[in-house]
């Protein structure tokens, strides 16, 4: 480490600094210098910065006064488990739940007579339930297969049937999923093993003989730098006998013989042979519940998608499109040779439409919802041969039931303004099942009857009070007049001082929206000491609409950025805290939104806790997966798209001498989305030119298993 500053307050080293070597580029006419382009990659010199960098962090971090006590108490925290809402297979439940010290969550299994809706009995979060006559049992538990938590279950779907699991896990975050099925009766794994199946998309066949999947390419399949593209859908056929007979998934690390089932020879189903897709859509597959009905939606970037139908039943028969060339969102579920299209075609809060499949032209599609006030998040669910429909109004949610030609049925209670995830039940259940959280409630599931009817099916123990907290949804103007919302969350009776301690956080983008949540950790540490949580309802995400996500992309990205700025000043205006105790926390997109905020605003904050961000946005697209996200962004190779992108780029609008907040950098070495370079070469520009006191400090924490 360098020589020890000379501040009398606060005794830190120096950081590390990192030399310089400008490399030019040339920009439609504009030439932008890079002095640290050299720390982009793995070279070791770079690793010799990151290492340095981590240990300046430990340094300083540990340094802080009360640590000790706040680490105990996070601990504690994060021991809050989770759970979630049952999937039906066969007369099957299947769930995950998270508890104490785990690090992952397990997949549990109850064994029940019909499944649909007639078990009554509930589980805690924590353990289940002792007066349960079902007794549950764990199923995929990929806490075995590393003691530091680094393998993680990243998905899982059980077949109709319930005699299957197909679930993918990955090390170290890289997401890079390898599949496995597992036998539910035995608890054995079959032989299959297929590498690349990142977030996958899977559709079991009715008898769980096979099934529809999405693959990534193998090297040597795609020209260099391509293999995190050209996402395509495959079909397999399940092999017939296990490798073992554990009694959960921890018997993956277990070797298995040779000729294990990898897909090399799996069918391609989408696209065709002499069909052309471009490398960065993404499909997704989707199989009727008796078989006949193949379903695939293509997204096109974040504002459209393309629905193709193939009728099984008739072997020549094609895929046929009945969306293409259309720039809207469109979700579709079918029953009984029906069609249920949610779309925000001509509709920016989404509406609902029927058709029969085997007439799914447009001109055939009829209304049968219609747009109201409210945004349907992702689509009509149809369960129990009812339309469950999940919308959010002014960003918490509420739920709706309705018939099949969309007459209402009921509209279910929720528990409080909050948040709904994991809505599920099957075409033929009896109940449908949704998760429930907001800022004090941890998650709880509850079981719906099909005429609206709630009960607890399932919570999460916690020794948290939600009645000593308050939520408070506050409007200000942003800077176009705009109006926007935000929660405000403290413990009641809060007195507005004008100093106390305050998180912002927000995202911004991608249709994603904020709405309630629960956050063991940073944001219930802060309340229990009397401070105050706010989450920021921005422009580019989902909650009012396509219109409100399509004025924080591309070229009205800005918006956002001045949305957030806008946030700080009423909380100042309005005396909750000032901006010397005015902290901000985002990550990934929000990453960027933190990198703006400091950049355009830095007066305005304290303190920016900033990850896995993307900073540099004249390179973005360069890197990892993020040609993705030309179509929210843009590139820097469009000479239009470059202008707005370097007008806000947070790397290239870094000011020498001037003081920002204090700013910790998070970021992972194996992160296969968000390449580590942003973090890093922002890290080494401010280190070099802010002008900070020693009590601000510009950190940078690469985590190398993550």
């Amino acid at each position: 480490m360098n020589e020890q500053s000379k501040s009398p307050d606060l005794q830190l080293p120096t950081p590390p600094r990192a030399r310089t070597e400008n490399v030019t580029d040339d920009y439609h006419g504009h030439q932008i210098t890079d002095p640290y382009r050299w720390l982009e990659g793995s070279a070791a010199e770079t690793q010799q910065f990151v290492v340095e960098e981590n240990a300046y962090t430990r340094f300083v971090l540990e340094k802080i006064p009360g640590r000790g006590e706040l680490r105990r108490r996070i601990e504690r925290l994060l021991t809050i488990g989770r759970v979630g809402a049952p999937r039906i297979g066969g007369d099957r439940y299947f769930y995950e739940r998270r508890d104490g010290q785990q690090n992952q969550a397990v997949v549990y299994v109850r064994d029940g007579q019909n499944a649909g809706g007639r078990a009554r009995t509930g589980v805690s979060g924590n353990a289940p339930e002792k007066s349960s006559p079902e007794k549950d049992r764990a199923l995929i538990d990929v806490n075995a297969l590393a003691a530091d938590g680094t393998v993680a279950l990243d998905w899982w779907y059980a077949s109709d049937d319930g005699k299957h699991v197909a679930f993918g896990t990955s090390a170290n975050g890289s997401e890079l999923s390898t599949l496995q099925v597992i036998d539910v009766a035995s608890g054995a794994l079959l032989p299959e093993k297929i590498e690349r199946t990142r977030a996958a998309s899977l559709a079991w066949l009715p008898d769980s003989s096979g099934f529809y999947y999405t693959r990534y390419p193998r090297a040597g399949e795609v020209p260099v730098g391509e293999e995190m593209y050209n996402r395509r859908i495959f079909f397999h056929q399940v092999s017939l006998h296990p490798v073992n007979s554990g009694a959960n998934a921890s018997d993956a690390s277990k070797e298995v013989p040779d000729g294990v089932t990898d897909g090399t020879n799996d069918p391609l189903v989408f696209p065709a042979d002499n069909e052309n897709m471009d490398p960065q859509h993404w499909p997704n597959v989707s199989l009727s519940h008796d078989g006949r009905w193949l379903l695939i939606d293509v997204s096109k970037g974040w504002t459209r998608t393309d629905l193709y139908l193939k009728d099984l039943s008739a072997p020549a028969g094609k895929l046929q499109c009945i969306t293409m060339g259309e720039n809207f969102l469109y979700h579709a579920d079918i029953l009984d040779g029906q069609l249920y299209i949610t779309t925000n075609e001509g509709a920016p809060r989404f509406r609902v439409f029927k058709a029969s499949c085997a007439a799914p032209e447009r001109a055939n599609w009829k209304e049968i919802i219609a747009e109201s006030d409210a945004v349907i998040e992702g689509q009509a669910a149809i369960i129990g041969k009812k339309l469950f429909v999940h919308a959010i109004r002014n960003a918490s949610s509420q739920l709706s039931i309705f018939d099949l030609e969309g007459k209402p049925v009921a509209s279910v209670a929720m528990p409080a303004l909050g948040s709904i995830f994991d809505l599920g039940g099957n075409w033929n259940s009896e109940s449908a099942y949704f998760g429930f959280i907001s800022y004090a409630i941890p998650p709880t599931i509850y079981e719906v009857s099909l005429n609206g009817q709630t009960k607890k099916w399932a919570r999460v123990e916690a020794s948290i009070d939600p009645e000593k907290y308050q939520t408070e949804q506050l409007w200000f103007n942003s800077k176009d007049g705009t109006r926007v919302p935000m929660f405000v969350v403290s413990k009641k009776g809060l007195a507005r001082n004008g100093r106390n301690p305050t998180l912002l956080s927000g995202y911004g983008g991608f249709n994603v929206g904020r709405t309630p949540f629960f956050n063991r950790n940073v944001m219930l540490l802060l309340l229990e000491q009397g401070g105050v949580y706010v989450d920021v309802q921005l422009r580019g995400g989902n909650e009012f609409g396509e219109d409100w996500h399509r004025h924080g992309m591309l070229e009205q990205k800005q918006n956002v950025f001045d949305d957030f700025a806008a946030a700080a000043e009423h909380l100042i205006a309005q005396k909750y805290t000032d901006a010397a105790h005015l902290a901000i926390q985002g990550g990934s997109n929000g990453g960027l939104l933190m990198g703006a905020a400091l950049t355009q605003r830095p007066e305005l904050f304290r303190a920016v806790v900033c990850q896995v961000p993307l900073l540099d946005m004249l390179r973005y697209q360069l890197f990892q997966i993020a040609k993705l996200w030309i179509p929210e962004y843009g590139s820097s190779d469009d000479p239009e798209q470059f202008k707005y992108l370097y007008a806000y780029s947070p790397y290239h609008h870094v000011k020498a001498g001037t003081r920002y907040p204090a700013v910790l950098f998070m970021t992972a070495e194996s992160d296969t989305r968000v390449d580590p370079l942003h973090a890093v070469k922002m890290t080494a520009l401010l280190q070099a030119q802010a002008a900070n006191e020693p009590d601000q400090p510009i950190l940078l924490r690469m985590d190398s298993k993550a």
